[in-house]
C-alpha cells in the first residue's frame, strides 16, 4: 500500500511539474509501480523503482520536472529518434545509452564509455531490467528502404515480470507478429515511413498485447486515425486494451 501511495504522489508531482505532458499511466509490476509517461511522437518515459528510462528523447524542454534518465534507448538514426542535442542536455555522467551500431558511430567520444551497442537479437541487463533488440524495417525489404533490416532496433523490456515492446520505425514484420506475452506495446503507424492503420491493427491482433498505445502516428499526410485503429482492434479482439493518448498536444 505504501509503494502505491508513493507512486501516486510521484505521478501527481510529475504531472503538475510539467503541465505540457499528458497525465501518465501506471501499471503494477513485481518491481513496483511502472509509470508510463508519453512525451511526444516517438518519445516516452518509463519509471519503476527509482529507475527512469527514456526512449528516443526529443526536445530537452519536454522533460522539465521528469527524473533524469538512468537508461536512454535509441532506436534509429533519423532525427525524430536520435536527437544528440537532447541526449547531451538530459543525460547524467552515469546514464547508460542503449543503441544500435549506427547510432553509436555518431555519438561523441565522451559518451562511448557509457554505451551499450545491441544488434538485432542481442540482449542486455541494465539496473535489473532486461533489454532485447529486435528488428524494425520496411516491407518489402529493400536496400533503398527508409528503414532497412538490421540497422535500427525495436526493443522489448522485461520489467518486474512485465514485458514492454517499443516498435521504433517498422511495418507489421514477422518479428513483431510473432511476439509473445507482451503486456504493453507502443506501435507506430505513419505513412509513408512505417505502416498504415489497417496494417498496424492487423499486426497487433497477431501478437495480442494486453495494452497497446498507438504512438509515432504523424506522417506526411498529418495524423493517422487512431480512433479507426482502436475500432479495428476492438472488433478483432476485445481483450486488447487500446489506450489513446494525444502525443501531439500543443505541437
Amino acid at each position: 500500500m505504501k509503494s502505491i501511495i508513493l507512486s501516486l504522489l510521484f505521478v501527481a508531482g510529475l504531472y503538475n511539474a510539467n503541465a505540457q505532458l499528458i497525465a501518465p499511466d501506471t501499471i503494477q509490476t513485481k518491481m513496483g509501480a511502472l509509470i508510463i509517461q508519453p512525451v511526444q511522437h516517438a518519445s516516452l518515459v518509463l519509471t519503476v523503482n527509482g529507475i527512469t528510462i527514456y526512449a528516443d528523447p526529443s526536445g530537452a524542454d519536454n522533460y522539465k520536472g521528469v527524473a533524469a534518465p538512468n537508461i536512454i534507448l535509441i532506436t534509429d538514426i533519423h532525427g525524430d529518434h536520435f536527437d544528440i542535442k537532447t541526449i547531451e542536455a538530459l543525460k547524467t555522467p552515469s546514464t547508460i545509452l542503449v543503441v544500435p551500431q549506427v547510432v553509436a558511430d555518431k555519438l561523441p567520444d565522451t559518451d562511448k564509455a557509457h554505451v551499450v551497442i545491441l544488434k538485432n537479437g542481442d540482449n542486455s541487463m541494465q539496473s535489473g531490467i532486461s533489454i532485447g533488440a529486435i528488428p524494425m524495417y520496411n516491407l518489402p525489404e529493400s536496400a533503398t528502404a527508409m528503414h532497412t533490416k538490421g540497422r535500427g532496433n525495436g526493443y522489448t523490456l522485461g520489467i518486474g515480470g512485465k514485458r514492454i515492446y517499443i516498435s521504433g520505425d517498422t511495418q507489421g514484420i514477422p518479428e513483431m507478429r510473432s511476439l509473445k506475452d507482451i503486456d504493453v506495446a507502443f506501435v507506430c503507424m505513419n505513412l509513408p515511413y512505417t505502416m498504415d492503420v489497417k496494417e498496424a491493427a492487423d499486426a497487433v491482433l497477431a501478437f495480442k498485447p494486453k495494452i497497446v498505445y498507438p504512438y509515432h502516428y504523424r506522417g506526411q499526410g498529418g495524423l493517422s486515425d487512431v480512433n479507426a485503429f482502436k475500432a479495428l482492434v476492438d472488433a478483432g479482439n476485445k481483450k486488447i486494451e487500446v489506450r489513446l493518448r494525444n502525443w501531439y498536444a500543443g505541437k
